[in-house]
């Protein structure tokens, strides 16, 4: 029962986050599952409708960028990074494993199971796959992308060197500095 509440307690504390999350989200998905079926189906035929890997990694990255504009600047806007180019490498990297997730669901459905039709491609690669990836991908942004600590919150550099005094300055301590102070007689 202690395990049901503290778990609870952990969703309606997120919520807020989760909620913007789910928001960004969304409209990253309308990138990827309409970048997908527009590369796979436009017109019957699309660009590349006998490549159904590539237009996923297509869709994916350009969802990529929609989602990192929309969780940098809305859903973690207070825990973002001070160097953008180096949280965006952080986010394409775990959003790139959550995207592997997607795509590997996708390449056994249309490859290894042979349900190559477009309702399948679109179950295997955007909802099985989006589901495992979209879970994978907020745990990693919350904990290592968006997770810079603030300003007052950083220790500073120290220079150990400043610290260490030079060998003259270094004297033997006497017997008495060694022993516990003995009250005076």
């Amino acid at each position: 029962m202690t395990f049901l509440i503290s778990l609870r307690n952990l969703f309606i504390r997120l919520l807020p986050e989760l909620s913007k999350f789910g928001v960004v989200g969304l409209f990253g998905l309308l990138v990827d599952v309409g970048g997908f079926n527009l590369l796979r189906f436009a017109g019957g035929e699309g660009p590349l409708y006998d490549q159904p890997l590539t237009a996923k990694v297509i869709s994916t990255s350009a969802a990529t960028v929609v989602a990192w504009l929309g969780n940098r600047y809305w859903t973690f806007r207070d825990s973002r990074r001070a160097a953008a180019h180096h949280e965006f490498l952080l986010f394409v990297w775990w959003c790139s494993i959550g995207s592997a997730m997607a795509v590997a669901c996708l390449a056994i459905s249309h490859y290894l199971l042979h349900l190559t039709s477009p309702l399948a491609d679109n179950i295997s690669g955007n909802v099985i796959g989006l589901a495992l990836g979209t879970t994978f991908r907020f745990w990693a942004y919350r904990t290592h992308v968006f997770s810079e600590h603030k300003p007052a919150e950083v220790e500073p550099d120290v220079d150990e060197a400043a610290f260490t005094p030079a060998p003259d300055q270094l004297k033997p301590a006497t017997d008495r500095q060694l022993s516990p102070r003995m009250p005076a007689e």
